[in-house]
């Protein structure tokens, strides 16, 4: 398949996914079976996808993920092998969980190896153990929160990850992570191309924030939107219990507030939802100081919801790196506490600020009945595509369909929240701030 698709005058796409060669052995699997190169057409616009602009809605072929006619691989004479890396998300033992029980049940695969702490599971002077995973060690993992693989963040060499993959004589990797992750998995299918190696290598997209490119919701994030409403009300519920009190809640969201954006629509309690995306100001005309004193005054209390990625360009730049190879980021709660509170006292306003860091315990618990679902699908999935000789590709849903997205396409760059969009105009329908500085774009941003 080479389906290609470009909004007028724009850049083009090649959503064609690779094959490890012909795949010629028929499938054993009893129920429905679609072709190698089966597709479905999607009509994509700006809100599924920014790089189409403003254009009209433009069709957009993508295989389908699902089980093929025909295998590349004889899968009960293959060896797979899972590895989970970077930050926990909701969900990761039920995806590890969903592709050992497919492997070993439809395809009888007789080996899947779990790679331990992430990338650093390759990497023999890590000296971490390989555990191999059977259905009964993988039964109960989804009642867990985390992945029991571990993981790690940080770069290794691919080199020495494809020299592991061939002493393990691997069929197949699934590589479950975000985008550092994805970027990675691409350096890894070069490697093994360059090789002239046999290997299919699936990409899985985890994202607590939700910010892998052409992927509208990522696993757990539903989970993680659950969670963080929770806390949103447990912060009202605190400033409601105090004359001028201000429930301040920091949620995750380094780049993109999407988890912050859905959280407050969940809510329905917060008046200030702050994202990465919009440059707002403190102080002066449409700043949000001085509607947080005018909140007050009319109601005497109010909640403000932070993603951690807000604000940047009120702080100095820390000019540090994680070992993800992410700038660190400046402390936007602490500053906004600080001047909240000198604001407020040179109003002679008093008043008490509960602060709500939920960020470890939104990551940490298990993923929730919807999310589990989605997770199982991605693993079955995941597995379908790579018996069938897949590679360098991620299985994604789009539009309530499960398909194959080149690599290429999804570390191209963050998604983030677009603030043109019809989705933002809600989140501000429902907090009331479109008056803050910023909030819309080309409104209110004079000198």
């Amino acid at each position: 398949m080479r389906a290609k698709i470009k909004a007028p005058g724009k850049k083009l796409f090649n959503t064609a996914i690779d094959s490890l060669g012909p795949a010629k052995i028929p499938t054993k699997l009893p129920y429905h079976t679609l072709p190698l190169d089966a597709s479905v057409t999607f009509h994509l616009d700006s809100e599924n996808f920014e790089d189409l602009y403003d254009q009209n809605a433009v069709p957009v072929s993508f295989e389908l993920g699902g089980p093929r006619e025909n295998l590349y691989f004889d899968s009960s004479k293959a060896k797979c092998a899972i590895v989970t890396c970077g930050g926990l998300c909701p969900g990761i033992n039920d995806v590890i969980r969903a592709i050992v029980m497919e492997a070993t049940h439809n395809y009888r695969v007789p080996a899947i190896l779990g790679i331990q702490y992430g990338l650093e599971g390759f990497i023999p002077s890590f000296n971490h153990d390989v555990r191999e995973l059977s259905p009964e060690r993988v039964s109960d993992i989804h009642l867990f929160g985390g992945t029991i693989l571990g993981t790690s963040r940080g770069p290794q060499s691919a080199e020495e990850i494809v020299d592991a993959l061939e002493r393990m004589n691997i069929s197949a990797l699934f590589m479950i992570g975000g985008d550092g992750t994805m970027k990675a998995t691409s350096k890894v299918v070069a490697e093994v191309t360059k090789r002239g190696n046999k290997i299919s290598v699936i990409g899985i997209p985890k994202t607590i924030d939700n910010d892998i490119n052409f992927i509208s919701q990522s696993f757990g994030f539903e989970t993680a939107v659950f969670k963080a409403t929770e806390a949103i009300q447990c912060a009202h519920t605190e400033a409601l219990g105090a004359n001028n009190g201000i429930g301040l809640v920091k949620l995750m969201g380094r780049e993109s507030g999407f988890i912050a954006a859905h959280a407050t629509m969940a809510s329905k309690e917060v008046n200030f939802v702050l994202v990465p995306e919009v440059e707002f100001r403190l102080d002066g005309e449409g700043g949000v100081l001085p509607a947080l004193y005018q909140r007050l005054k009319d109601r005497s209390h109010a909640v403000v919801v932070l993603a951690e990625g807000a604000g940047q360009h009120l702080l100095t730049s820390t000019g540090k790196l994680d070992a993800s190879g992410n700038p660190i980021l400046g402390d936007i709660a602490t500053l906004l506490r600080d001047e909240i509170a000198s604001y407020l006292k040179a109003k002679d306003m008093p008043h008490t600020i509960k602060y709500i860091d939920p960020s470890y315990i939104i990551r940490s618990v298990p993923a929730n009945a919807n999310d589990k679902v989605y997770c199982g699908l991605l693993g079955q999935n995941a597995v379908h595509a790579a018996m069938a000789g897949k590679t360098d590709m991620v299985v994604a849903k789009l539009m309530d369909r499960y398909v194959h997205i080149p690599l290429d396409l999804v570390t191209q760059k963050r998604r983030k929240l677009d603030v043109r969009s019809g989705y933002w105009s809600s989140v501000l329908e429902s907090t009331g701030q479109s008056d803050l500085y910023g909030m819309i774009p080309g409104k209110n941003q004079g000198n």
